[in-house]
């Protein structure tokens, strides 16, 4: 099993949402730990939220499982139902198609760090039930789209 050199791994930021959603996560951090030792079934990456910045804009995936476990600081997990506040050593998780938009905020003044493990469906269909987005995966790559289904430019 090879061991991941993370703290040599590039960090990640910014998002391939189209403007002007791009701001929400303004802030987020990820290294990419499943796709360092080319992990294709899942992804797994360490995400590091800086004070005020959000995980995603609220979503959830038609086609993809979805776990969250923090390891230090505290975030708020946002969900249709209300807010949760989520410590280090707590979890939490969306099965694929529920319908459950979610994200997490750091609402604190310290960083909060957690890991993101995800299913790496060949196709999906990514839901934003606040923005006119949708995100759509198929054998035709990635698409963002307005919810009318006009692509953004």
């Amino acid at each position: 099993m090879p061991k991941i050199d993370i703290a040599n791994l590039p960090v990640q930021t910014g998002t391939n949402y189209p403007e002007p959603f791009r701001k929400v996560v303004a802030g987020r951090e990820r290294k990419r730990l499943g796709d360092a030792v080319g992990l294709t079934q899942f992804g797994v990456n360490l995400t590091r939220l800086k004070p005020g910045a959000a995980s995603s804009l609220r979503h959830w995936h038609e086609a993809e499982d979805e776990l969250v476990y923090i390891l230090e600081g505290e975030v708020v997990l946002v969900e249709d139902e209300g807010e949760t506040v989520l410590k280090a050593g707590e979890a939490a998780g969306w099965k694929a198609n529920s319908g459950n938009g979610h994200h997490l905020i750091n609402r604190t003044a310290r960083d909060a760090v957690y890991l993101e493990i995800g299913t790496r469906a060949p196709r999906d269909r990514v839901e934003y039930p606040e923005a006119d987005l949708r995100i759509v995966k198929d054998e035709n790559g990635v698409r963002r789209l307005h919810k009318s289904g006009e692509p953004y430019a």
